[in-house]
């Protein structure tokens, strides 16, 4: 009989900029979690603007920085991966967008998670198909639809 993968996560979050006002590693956690089927090998990378227009301008031919990254690396037998989140990106949208601040990490988070899993939002129907599941995921853990204009 095979052995049935892992439901754990093993979660390492990375502060690379300024922690002050920042989620704690257990927000991660519960975030990751829950939009995670079966287990996970994920680390999650908070940093600063510089790092983060390097990197999307890297891996996504753009000059700017990026809420979020995502880095897949496999989903067999675990989701193994990377997410790199730009903090003063997620304040700055947040605030615009009028979103609470932890709600606007949470969904981030979700949506990086979705996309380890192999999630996309290429076409339109895609992009529907992710924001669905993006919201079922975050309204079970009490969150606003972000989507929501």
């Amino acid at each position: 009989m095979k052995n049935a993968p892992s439901n754990r996560l093993n979660l390492s979050v990375q502060y690379a900029c300024n922690r002050e006002g920042l989620p704690l590693r257990a927000d991660f956690v519960r975030w990751a979690r829950a939009a995670l089927v079966g287990g996970g090998e994920v680390t999650i990378r908070l940093v600063d603007a510089d790092e983060g227009q390097s990197l999307n301008k890297e891996y996504r031919g753009k000059d700017y920085a990026t809420n979020v990254l995502s880095f897949p690396y496999d989903t067999e037998p675990v989701v193994m991966g990377d997410l790199v989140v730009c903090p003063s990106v997620v304040s700055k949208e947040a605030a615009e967008q009028n979103k609470p601040l932890e709600a606007h990490y949470a969904h981030l988070t979700v949506h990086g998670m979705l996309h380890l899993q192999g999630w996309d939002h290429d076409n339109d129907d895609d992009a529907q198909a992710m924001e669905d599941e993006e919201r079922e995921i975050l309204a079970a853990m009490g969150y606003p639809d972000p989507y929501a204009v």
